[in-house]
């Protein structure tokens, strides 16, 4: 599991390697733009090759990208259905050229639209922005919060999968709090085992890219996403090592969105206390 948390590019792509190192990260998320506006980043070559050359001399061995939450591939307004399509494409194109191991994506949003419409309208987008780059994997990251979120459950993620009809390239992020507050009690083993094998015979295990470890503020199946920091909410440090000792999750970048100590976003001393119920629960796991 590579340990790691979300980090500004704040100054240029590659600071946010050095930022991920002072944090003691294994894996590093990124925004590819500003996640408050559509106006897409300019990086070019020179930026992509000083990312990869300090990620080559760094202890960070993954990166994630997140796709911005403007992004709603399930609207009906056609302007803001080519801005999500267009931001998405971007954020694809970014991770092919700095090798990411994929593209985080909340799929999108009814807005009071039935379900059947939004959910085709939703796999177009992604079909369409897979078509436009090359290699990057696409990870639907399960939601979590008000009924008209897509991806709310591995029945829906299966069925964007189908329709979007676009190959292994399109995969899953799990997050912990998120499953946590829709109802999925992951607190320990034997839940986590079941949920596991949920997604495993509906989605497959296999398309399982990355995994987001965040507390939850809110009580099991509140259906209220509220992150909280590591062992600081309702999940406590018992739950979250079921979490991070998860065999199923060995090798995947794990990354951490945690407010912070003093909520200005994950810190190393977040990042170290992740690491260190994961080798509690290992120890757990195993005696």
């Amino acid at each position: 599991m590579l340990i790691g948390a979300h980090v500004s590019t704040a100054g240029g792509l590659a600071n946010a390697i050095e930022r991920g190192e002072d944090r003691g990260c294994e894996a590093i998320q990124i925004f590819h733009q500003s996640p408050r506006m559509w106006r897409p980043t300019s990086y070019g070559e020179e930026d992509f090759a000083a990312f990869r050359e300090a990620m080559d001399d760094s202890t960070v061995d993954a990166v994630i990208i997140h796709a911005v939450y403007l992004i709603n591939c399930a609207t009906k307004d056609k302007e803001l259905r080519k801005k999500s399509l267009n931001s998405l494409t971007h954020a694809l194109r970014i991770g092919d050229a700095i090798g990411a191991k994929g593209v985080v994506l909340h799929p999108g949003a009814q807005k009071g639209e039935p379900l059947g419409p939004s959910m085709k309208r939703a796999a177009k987008v992604i079909a369409a922005a897979l078509k436009d780059s090359d290699a990057c994997p696409l990870l639907l990251e399960q939601t979590a919060g008000h009924k008209g979120l897509l991806g709310r459950d591995f029945d829906q993620t299966a069925e964007l999968i189908e329709l979007a009809g676009s190959g292994k390239r399109l995969g899953l992020c799990l997050d912990s709090c998120h499953l946590f507050v829709q109802g999925y009690d992951i607190t320990d083993e034997a839940h986590l085992g079941s949920v596991l094998d949920e997604a495993d015979a509906k989605v497959g295990i296999e398309r399982l890219g990355a995994v987001h470890v965040n507390d939850a503020a809110a009580p099991l199946g509140s259906c209220r996403d509220r992150h909280a920091n590591i062992g600081k909410g309702e999940m406590g440090k018992r739950g979250l090592m079921s979490f991070l000792s998860e065999p199923r999750f060995e090798g995947l970048p794990a990354t951490l969105e945690t407010p912070g100590p003093e909520k200005k976003g994950t810190d190393k001393k977040e990042v170290t206390a992740a690491k260190k119920l994961r080798r509690e629960g290992l120890k757990r796991r195993q005696g």
